[in-house]
C-alpha cells in the first residue's frame, strides 16, 4: 500500500490552508503525501513521526516542516494531559505560491533557503518552536489578511533557527530509489495496521517483493532498526497509551497489543521503559 495523496481543504478567502486538529483518542497512522509544504506543531502528545525514511520520536511542542510530496505521518502513544486532546496545528502552502510570494524580496531570502532544505523535512529546535508556539496557536482566530502576515512572521522566525536539522535522506529520482521507497511504504503501512498480531518476516518480504534478507537490508536502511525492534516499540507504545489512559487489566493490554505471554510482555516493557507496567500506570494516577 503506497502513501495516499491527501487533498487539502481550500478556503475562498485564503491562498493557503490550515487545520486545528484535535483528537481525543489518538493520532492514527495515516501514511500520506501532498504537493504542499506542511508546517506542523504537535501539542499534548507523545509518539513517533515518520517522514520519508526518517523515524523519530516527538513530544509536546514538536515543530516540523515537511516538503512537497514527501510521505509522512505522526502516530501517538500517549498524552501529557489526559483531560485534553492530542493537538496538531497544521499550516499548508503550495510551493508555487510561496515562491511567487518570496521571489524578489531580499528580506525573505532566509525563508527561500529554509524551503529548499525542507524538501527533506526539517525539525526545529525546542527554542525556535517555543518562540513561535503562541503565534501558531493564535493564527486560527485571525482574519485572512492578518493570517497571511502571521504566516510570514512565523516562517521568518523559524528560518533563523541554526539548529534546525534535516530528517529524511536526500531525495533521489532514480527508478531504483523510487522502488525502494514504494517497498518500505507498503511494509510500514502493513506493520502499523497489523502490529497487534503475529507477523512473519516472510509475510513482510512478500509485501515488499523481496527475499527475507533483502527485507532486512531495506528495513534497516530506511528505519535504522530491525523489524522485530520496530514492532516491539509500536506494541509497547500502544501499551503505554492504554496503561496511562484506561483501567484495562495488564493481562488484557498485553494480549491486545500482541503478546500471548504476559511474562514476555512484562520483560519487554521493563526493557523499553525501565518500569513494570503497574509502576508505569501508577505514574499517571493522581496522588
Amino acid at each position: 500500500m503506497r502513501p495516499y495523496l491527501e487533498i487539502l481543504p481550500r478556503h475562498a478567502d485564503s491562498s493557503w490552508s490550515m487545520l486545528n486538529r484535535r483528537l481525543d483518542d489518538a493520532i492514527p497512522f495515516q501514511w500520506h503525501h501532498h504537493p504542499e509544504f506542511e508546517l506542523t506543531l504537535t501539542l499534548n502528545s507523545i509518539g513517533q513521526r515518520l517522514i520519508g525514511d526518517h523515524t523519530g520520536e516527538y513530544e509536546d511542542g514538536d515543530l516540523v516542516l515537511v516538503g512537497p510530496n514527501l510521505p509522512h505521518t505522526w502516530v501517538s502513544r500517549a498524552k501529557y494531559d489526559e483531560a485534553n486532546p492530542h493537538v496538531a496545528l497544521v499550516l499548508w502552502f503550495h510551493p508555487d505560491w510561496i515562491r511567487k510570494m518570496t521571489s524578489g524580496a531580499v528580506e525573505l531570502r532566509p525563508v527561500e533557503a529554509m524551503l529548499a532544505r525542507a524538501e527533506r523535512g526539517l525539525h526545529f529546535s525546542k527554542e525556535a518552536a517555543a518562540a513561535v508556539r503562541s503565534d501558531i496557536e493564535a493564527i486560527f482566530t485571525k482574519p485572512p489578511a492578518e493570517r497571511l502576515l502571521s504566516l510570514f512572521n512565523i516562517l521568518g522566525a523559524i528560518a533563523g533557527d541554526r539548529q534546525a536539522s534535516a530528517l529524511a535522506s536526500a531525495p533521489g529520482q532514480s527508478r531504483e530509489l523510487q522502488e525502494s521507497r514504494e517497498r518500505i511504504d507498503r511494509v510500514l503501512t502493513h506493520l502499523h495496521l497489523h502490529y497487534a498480531r503475529t507477523i512473519a518476516l516472510e509475510e513482510l518480504a512478500d509485501i515488499a517483493a523481496l527475499s527475507v534478507s533483502g527485507l532486512h537490508r531495506l528495513f534497516r536502511r530506511h528505519t535504522g532498526t530491525t523489524v522485530s525492534d520496530y514492532l516491539i516499540r509500536m506494541r509497547i507504545g500502544d501499551a503505554c497509551a492504554r496503561l496511562s489512559a484506561t483501567a484495562q487489566p495488564v493481562g488484557h493490554i498485553a494480549d491486545a497489543v500482541g503478546y500471548g505471554s504476559l511474562a514476555n510482555f512484562n520483560r519487554q516493557f521493563r526493557t523499553q521503559t525501565g518500569m513494570t507496567p503497574r509502576e508505569y500506570r501508577n505514574v499517571f494516577r493522581p496522588a
